[in-house]
């Protein structure tokens, strides 16, 4: 049986592709986006059984004050917390403000539909990965914080970080031939390489994930 919920975040390109994966797969998606601020207030007044709320800097004061607000007002409402890799410190302000889960805005999209049907049940929505994360952290606390944004460009060459950028502007893989003076062929293999490298299956998947975690910024800055 499909699951009554929201999907509540302020970048809409991110909110309206899970919003329609999760249609396609008979959930019941009752709104897709809405700006942080009013997020807790649209959540209130639709009531769902879920909701996905997403964050874009979880380690913020004041980044789950809407989760607690929520649950003040609809107690009945499991919401699960999309955002980037959390510090342990993130993790524990998600489920103190009334989390239900904690969901990377990575995280494919069966994984997202496994935290919101553990959510509706009652249950802890965290995967065991990101647990094991946090003790790691938490057990090695001279580590430097969590950079997702550096993490990915970690992971692209300066080529492939290119190509993400031209794949966020909206770019086919004939435009992305041309600019970058390459074959088709090698244009998307480069795609196909970059998507496999965020871990995500489309190119709008690739840009969302671009534009969430600020990736696109730092690949325009100084020495990208």
């Amino acid at each position: 049986m499909g699951v009554r919920l929201m999907v509540v975040d302020d970048h809409r390109l991110l909110a309206e592709a899970l919003a329609s994966a999760l249609k396609l797969r008979g959930h019941r998606v009752l709104a897709s986006a809405a700006p942080a601020a009013g997020a807790a207030d649209l959540v209130i007044a639709r009531a769902p059984e879920v909701c996905l709320l997403g964050t874009a800097a979880p380690a913020e004061p004041g980044a789950f004050d809407p989760v607690a607000k929520i649950k003040r007002e609809r107690p009945q409402v499991a919401v699960v917390v999309l955002g980037p890799v959390p510090s342990p410190r993130g993790i524990a302000a998600a489920f103190a403000a009334g989390a239900s889960g904690y969901v990377r805005h990575d995280e494919r999209i069966e994984g997202v539909e496994r935290a919101i049907l553990k959510a509706r049940a009652g249950e802890s929505a965290v995967a065991p990965g990101l647990l094991q994360e946090a003790f790691e952290e938490l057990l090695n606390p001279a580590a430097q914080p969590d950079d997702e944004a550096q993490r990915l460009l970690g992971v692209l060459t300066p080529r492939e970080v290119e190509v993400l950028v031209r794949v966020a502007d909206g770019e086919d893989t004939r435009v992305i031939a041309s600019g970058m003076h390459i074959a088709p062929s090698t244009a998307r293999t480069h795609v196909q390489r970059v998507l496999m490298k965020l871990g995500v299956g489309s190119r709008l998947e690739a840009a969302a994930l671009a534009a969430r975690t600020g990736l696109l910024d730092r690949a325009a800055g100084p020495g990208a």
